[in-house]
């Protein structure tokens, strides 16, 4: 009856419990080894019993229990408790690590104490015309006013959400042109996303959009817009081959987290997300949530980005939020035809949603999708999923080195004009 009961169980998991709830690094015991005495002659040092029983070859009733609980051994406390007789005197030297802290993770890579359900919402905007900038970011704050009064965390647009700029042109513009009069309003957008952030008292993923760089390239860049007040930014690492060939876009350089109130966050645009090395990259300086604004003419280019995203956050055990445009602007290239079916994914275990889609938007319709997102969740996952994708890589087989100083000058150049009609940014 008290095997039914599972008092054993029972109580292990209130210690648990206790050590979570506590914010402990784990648990230290030293656990009886009453099958030791009897099987001394035939399985050595109390070392050797301990080695047996945790590679299977025996099996103790108290130690493989303890292993059952995610204790860990650390080695054999000798002479321990000499009356009891059964151990010969001894004790395992055990831990259970609790697997929300990590006391080797970095604290710009932690989580903030207390913050663990955070609100995302992704805008699926739809593509209009406007008659000037002021229209174009009434047009924005509505979203941001919506997601705030939600009390969303973060809000993110998709990818060129600025493309509507373009449509009170007065002149057909040449790519070149058009991309180059579009840099002219990084400025007033940037101060226009702080002004909101700081207003609304929301984070804002402000899509992408092109920006003059320095050395007069052009780069296709994600501005971050925190509540604190602060703008950070994260260049497009990939080019996709038409926005190269059409707008002369380069790929940027780096790629690193960002910190927020809710941890740190990272930013794959569009083609970014279909490269697993980045994500990786994100995750491994302490991202949890991953941001994609995309912009995809076609369901075949949407789901080249949806497919990525989606392993993304499976390999990575994090969340990633995408958002894209829908609808068209007949006057503005790059807008003609557009598909998008916004998501909040997540990865695929238990404490997850059940297809591993926390939220979606219907195809193809302009509205706001937001979701409740559990940082702890993913803390549990990655030590005591069903799998744990991050904690099984093999680094005596693999790993990712990052080039601190690359070097472009191995990158090729010309080749054919990119299919994908106009200047299409082909799904990417």
């Amino acid at each position: 009856k008290l095997r039914g009961l599972r008092i054993g169980q029972r109580l292990y998991d209130e210690r648990k419990e206790l050590a979570e709830e506590l914010d402990l690094h784990g648990i230290v015991i030293a656990g009886r080894m009453p099958g030791y005495a009897r099987a001394k002659r035939r399985a050595g040092s109390a070392a050797d019993y301990l080695e047996k029983v945790v590679s299977g070859k025996l099996r103790d009733q108290v130690i493989s229990f303890q292993l059952k609980n995610q204790f860990e051994p650390l080695g054999v406390l000798e002479n321990y408790l000499p009356e009891d007789k059964q151990s010969d005197g001894h004790a395992a030297h055990l831990v259970w690590r609790n697997p929300y802290v990590d006391p080797d993770e970095a604290p710009e890579m932690r989580v903030p104490r207390g913050v663990e359900s955070v609100r995302l919402a992704t805008c699926q905007l739809q593509a209009r015309a406007v008659k000037d900038f002021d229209e174009f970011v009434r047009n924005i704050e509505y979203f941001v006013d919506v997601a705030a009064d939600y009390r969303s965390d973060f809000i993110v647009f998709p990818e060129l959400f600025t493309l509507p700029l373009l449509s009170f042109e007065t002149k057909k513009l040449s790519p070149i042109e058009a991309i180059d009069r579009l840099t002219g309003y990084t400025p007033r957008l940037t101060k226009e996303l702080t002004r909101m952030a700081l207003e609304y008292n929301i984070n804002i993923i402000g899509g992408s959009h092109p920006t003059r760089a320095d050395d007069g390239d052009i780069q296709n860049i994600a501005y971050v817009a925190l509540r604190d007040g602060s703008v950070h930014t994260q260049e497009k690492i990939h080019p996709t081959p038409n926005e190269a060939f059409w707008w002369n876009i380069k790929g940027g350089d780096a790629l690193d987290v960002i910190q927020t109130d809710c941890g740190p966050i990272g930013v794959l645009i569009c083609y970014d997300s279909e490269f697993p090395e980045l994500a990786r990259r994100l995750v491994d300086q302490g991202a949890r949530i991953i941001f994609v604004p995309f912009c995809t003419d076609s369901r075949l280019g949407y789901m080249r980005v949806r497919y990525c995203a989606q392993a993304r956050a499976i390999e990575n055990q994090c969340y990633v939020v995408m958002s894209g445009n829908v609808g068209n602007l007949p006057n503005v290239d790059n807008m003609d035809i557009q598909y998008a079916q916004s998501a909040i994914l997540t990865p695929c275990d238990l404490p997850f949603a059940r297809d591993g889609i926390a939220a979606e938007a219907s195809e193809n319709v302009e509205t706001l999708t937001m979701a409740d997102v559990n940082l702890a969740d993913l803390s549990w996952a990655r030590a005591e999923g069903t799998v744990r994708n991050l904690r099984d890589r093999r680094f005596d087989l693999y790993h990712i080195d990052w080039d601190s100083n690359p070097d472009h000058s191995h990158a090729p150049s010309g080749g054919p004009v990119p299919a994908g009609g106009h200047n299409s940014p082909g799904g990417g």
